[in-house]
């Protein structure tokens, strides 16, 4: 398979994701569990508190992957480009 042909079908399934995603209405994606929201609604400031702290920690160890991927893919963003 060619780069070109490669990089075009890349393009239409992101072009396709992303139409899928603006068909979708924000408020389906955003109903949650009534129960969820009712407890953490009714729980006292420092419950809140932490609740806030969880969320933060649990996007930790996603965002090092992220980082990790990039820095890789950069460093060897001209393998393909080198002869041997």
């Amino acid at each position: 398979m060619s780069k070109t042909r490669l990089l075009g079908l890349i393009v239409v399934v992101l072009a396709t994701a992303g139409v899928v995603a603006l068909m979708v209405p924000p408020a389906s994606v955003a109903q949650g569990c009534a129960m969820c929201y009712q407890s953490a609604a009714a729980s006292g400031p420092r419950m809140i508190q932490a609740l806030r702290d969880g969320i933060l920690i649990l996007m930790v160890p996603p965002l090092f992957i992220c980082i990790g991927i990039t820095c890789l893919a950069y460093r060897r963003r001209n393998v393909h480009n080198q002869t041997s």
